[in-house]
């Protein structure tokens, strides 16, 4: 998540630039020598707080209060939303929730359910303008399956459980799940559902999955900050524009849900991808008239995601600079270029308690082959080892948030590791455990 203010990543890098003997500085940021393929990140249980929104109108008031967290993974245990900013092609993703211990409804083998739990559309058909959805579920029983952009920036903050003015965000489901006109926010913060209806064999169910070049997306939905009354979310000179339903391509607002194509999104594209579970009053504040829906909630949780960064040669603001990153949910929701969020609140940084944001890839300068990893919240910490960006091919990376060890770990993967229907609990500690080649790992502690 780009923002114009360097502060944050400057300190991250000089406080990073001592984690290797032999870092060297490179346009003002710091670099190990070489890449690596996992980076572990330990300690992240430390109780905290930050000032989470609590009213949000569209006159521009934006108050604040604090929130306070503790236990294993937290703030990082709340619904996490994944973005991705091109150039980048997103060929697959995954999330796994584990299984719990009550069993989930599940629709009945060709029963029609309302919502979009399951969207596909042939590589062949060619839609102008009308958007296609179809209500097929697919669910695994006794495991055979059955088949059924830059906003507008507007007005300021000011302290305590305090007025912001805005500086906001610019830039795909059901027009059900735009807000009313007023924030939604309940008396207590609600804790959100965000497993879709499953029944897996493994020990951790597949809860969310799209992939690209058979047109499949199940579980979640495509956004981005495209927001317009006419078609879905909303726009105003306050906050510029909320969250809304992309068009298949990423570049534009649209009406209802539509399925990301297979194809590279450019360097001014960013998409959101949440639950297909719509905010109903328990989602805390949001921006009134915005599409909201949740992220991916619990202390363990994988996401698995399969892109390419290709080089564009482009120069300018956030130009050939490529990320995926994820928000805490909440951000999108009020406003993730906008300072009413709990980004950081009203505080100066999100050092001084922020709800949380983890970089997974991201590019920091044009054209660079070098992607870092940082979280940005009280305990913010990044480490000076880098991935390589995959710009000849695509790149398979898990990010697990384990409670048991307190760890989010960032791994790449072998290219033939299948984003299966469901995964076991094995399979998880694999994703977690050390990589073998030391040269190819990096150890981090929050503190």
């Amino acid at each position: 998540m780009k923002y114009s203010t360097a502060i944050v990543v400057a300190a991250a890098s000089v406080a990073n630039a001592g984690f290797c003997e032999d870092a060297f500085q490179e346009f003002g940021n710091f670099f190990c020598p070489n890449a690596v393929k996992q980076i572990k990140y330990g300690n992240l249980d430390i109780a905290g707080k930050y000032r989470a929104v609590a009213n949000m109108d569209n006159s521009g008031t934006c108050t604040f209060e604090d929130k306070d967290y503790s236990g294993p993974i937290a703030p990082f245990n709340e619904d996490l939303t994944m973005h991705f900013r091109g150039p980048v092609s997103v060929k697959s993703v995954a999330v796994y929730l584990p299984n719990g211990d009550k069993k989930r409804d599940v629709p009945k083998p060709h029963s029609k359910r309302h919502g979009h739990q399951h969207l596909h559309k042939k590589h062949h058909e060619h839609v102008h303008g009308e958007e296609k959805r179809a209500d097929i579920v697919s669910a695994v029983i006794d495991g055979v399956l059955q088949t059924w952009e830059n906003n507008y920036f507007g007005p300021s903050t000011a302290t305590g459980e305090s007025t912001a003015t805005a500086t906001a965000a610019t830039p795909a489901i059901t027009p059900a799940a735009e807000s009313d006109k007023s924030s939604s926010k309940p008396a207590d913060s609600a804790k959100t559902s965000t497993s879709a209806d499953y029944v897996p064999v493994g020990d951790y169910g597949r809860v969310a999955y799209y992939n690209a070049k058979d047109q499949v997306a199940d579980g979640l939905v495509f956004l981005g900050n495209k927001g317009d009354s006419a078609l879905s979310g909303t726009w105003d000179t306050v906050w510029g524009n909320s969250l809304s339903y992309v068009n298949e391509d990423g570049t534009s607002c649209a009406a209802s849900p539509t399925i990301l194509k297979d194809g590279l999104l450019d360097d001014a594209t960013e998409i959101v991808i949440a639950s297909d579970k719509e905010c109903n009053g328990d989602c805390g504040t949001v921006r009134p008239g915005s599409v909201a829906y949740k992220g991916f909630e619990g202390s363990d949780k994988v996401f698995l995601a399969e892109f390419q960064m290709p080089m564009s040669g482009k120069q300018g603001f956030n130009a050939d600079m490529p990320a995926y990153w994820l928000l805490n949910g909440a951000i999108p929701r009020t406003g993730q270029y906008s300072k009413c969020s709990c980004w950081q609140g009203d505080n100066p940084t999100p050092q001084e308690g922020g709800c949380g944001e983890a970089d997974i890839i991201e590019v920091l300068h044009s054209g660079d082959t070098k992607a870092k990893s940082t979280f940005h919240f009280a305990q913010s910490t990044g480490d000076s080892h880098y991935f390589d960006r995959p710009v000849d091919k695509p790149m398979k990376v898990a990010v697990v948030f384990q409670a048991s060890s307190s760890t989010a770990s960032i791994k790449v993967l072998d290219d033939g590791f299948d984003f299966s229907t469901s995964l076991t609990s094995d399979q998880v500690e694999d994703l977690v455990n050390d990589e073998k080649d030391v040269n190819l790992f990096s150890l981090m502690s929050f503190s």
